[in-house]
């Protein structure tokens, strides 16, 4: 198994990346500000972002797998948002039975990945070629649903071991 950070984007690279970003992001709350504030307020699957709640309760649980970044919202308290960035980049991937990555975002439709080869103790991980895509272990998930909530996380089996699990016919797209 392959799993470095070294693997990472290329410094000089010009896509936006979660990899490329400063120590703090500063982003614009995107709704009416009644809205309710949520726990996963995230519509990146490449950018997770979580309440200051949700971060302190996975932080050290998650703290192999990659860092949190705080996300300055206007009108939000300082630190109120993180972005999690996963940073193992793992080569686990099965290339003959995956499909190849899709433009723009290099997104991997039908992803099969070599069980031997999967990084079980990291909670989420990216796979070269398709790095902007992050893959989520089924404990890491399950962990987030039961504090965020399932109304308001949507899980998408990507892959499993099991042959009686169905995959989502497009796990990346929204």
């Amino acid at each position: 198994m392959s799993s470095s950070k070294e693997h990472s984007w290329p410094a000089g690279s010009t896509r936006a990346t979660p990899l490329t970003s400063p120590s703090a992001r500063l982003r614009d709350w995107q709704g009416p500000p009644e809205w309710q504030e949520m726990d996963y307020p995230s519509i990146s699957a490449a950018a997770p972002v979580f309440s200051r709640r949700i971060a302190d309760r996975v932080r050290e649980l998650f703290a192999d797998g990659g860092t949190f970044v705080p996300v300055d919202l206007p009108g939000k308290p300082e630190g109120a948002y993180e972005l999690y960035v996963a940073e193992q980049v793992v080569d686990c991937l099965d290339h003959e039975q995956s499909s190849e990555p899709r433009m723009p975002l290099d997104e991997i439709e039908r992803a099969v990945f070599r069980p031997e080869a999967l990084p079980l103790h990291l909670p989420a991980f990216r796979v070269p070629g398709s790095a902007w895509s992050v893959h989520w272990n089924g404990w890491a998930a399950d962990l987030l649903c039961d504090l965020i909530g399932r109304d308001n996380l949507e899980l998408r089996l990507v892959w499993s071991t099991d042959p009686e699990a169905k995959p989502h016919r497009d796990p990346m797209g929204f």
